[in-house]
């Protein structure tokens, strides 16, 4: 698939077509039990081919959590390269949860091998993570505009933990979290209909009124489904912000596998709900 306009418009117009749904695709191995596959490669293949075909043409947006197939060795990123390809073919926009974070020739490399257009991993966005300083994130920028590709940056993160580090408050009064909102709305200014540097922010965090979520950028959220988070919690965590906003529900939906019915009927209440919270948000 090539890709002739940015990501955000790319986005845009998936979400508003499809539905604002993102759906993770985490073969861990207890999921693999569930659906009575051994924990191999030959598991991990039958479970991401499962929702790739299930999900890639109706769902927005796919989300591989890498880690779950880099721990299979080089067999395992044969099949997410697979699966990234034919989600991308039949029209998911895939977004690669790698976390990334880095600094100067190794952040480069970073961005290379899912950024760049000719890479076998080239995804459409790739999550990263700012806590070397927003600065450190300038190559993976500068080579998602390039190709046409966006970013999640970690924000404001729900596990417990990120608080100690996104909540703290810097020698100007903002917090670190804010402070990386603030780069991200800088990073999307002017862009229509929506920029391609996005959030990362939990949909489990409550009520974010005190952080200025309208970045004219996406806000890729975590926590709906097993975390606790359900679709009509949306607008009042997001606030105006709601309708940038992309749910990602993993569990929820892949707990219904294998049956590849059941995983399409499980997506499309969850985008339902998602789409009808967004609107009366």
């Amino acid at each position: 698939m090539t890709v002739s306009e940015p990501f955000g418009a790319r986005l845009r117009r998936a979400m508003d077509d499809r539905g604002p749904l993102c759906v993770g695709i985490d073969p861990h191995a207890s999921l693999l039990a569930e659906w009575g596959l051994n924990d191999d490669v030959t598991g991990l293949e039958r479970f991401s081919r499962t929702v790739v075909e299930a999900m890639a043409d109706r769902v927005a947006v796919l989300k591989p959590q890498s880690a779950f197939f880099e721990r299979f060795g080089s067999r395992g990123v044969a099949v997410l390269e697979k699966s990234v390809e034919e989600a991308r073919a039949a029209g998911a926009l895939v977004v690669m949860d790698a976390k990334r974070g880095d600094i100067g020739s190794t952040m480069a490399a970073y961005a290379e091998s899912f950024l760049h257009k000719d890479a076998p991993l080239f995804s459409d966005a790739l999550t990263v993570s700012p806590y070397l300083g927003y600065g450190s994130l300038k190559p993976a920028v500068d080579l998602a505009r390039e190709n046409g590709a966006g970013l999640f940056v970690l924000a404001l993160t729900s596990n417990p933990e990120g608080g100690e580090v996104q909540h703290a408050v810097r020698g100007d009064g903002r917090t670190v979290g804010a402070t990386m909102l603030a780069h991200l709305a800088a990073e999307n200014a002017g862009e229509e209909p929506l920029g391609s540097f996005g959030a990362v922010v939990g949909a489990t965090l409550g009520d974010l009124s005190s952080y200025d979520l309208e970045i004219n950028g996406p806000l890729l959220a975590p926590g709906i489904g097993a975390q606790g988070a359900t679709p009509a919690d949306l607008p009042g965590v997001f606030g105006a912000a709601v309708r940038n906003v992309v749910p990602n529900v993993s569990r929820g939906v892949l707990r219904h596998g294998p049956d590849v019915k059941a995983l399409r009927a499980v997506a499309e209440r969850f985008a339902a709900e998602i789409r009808a919270a967004v609107t009366a948000g």
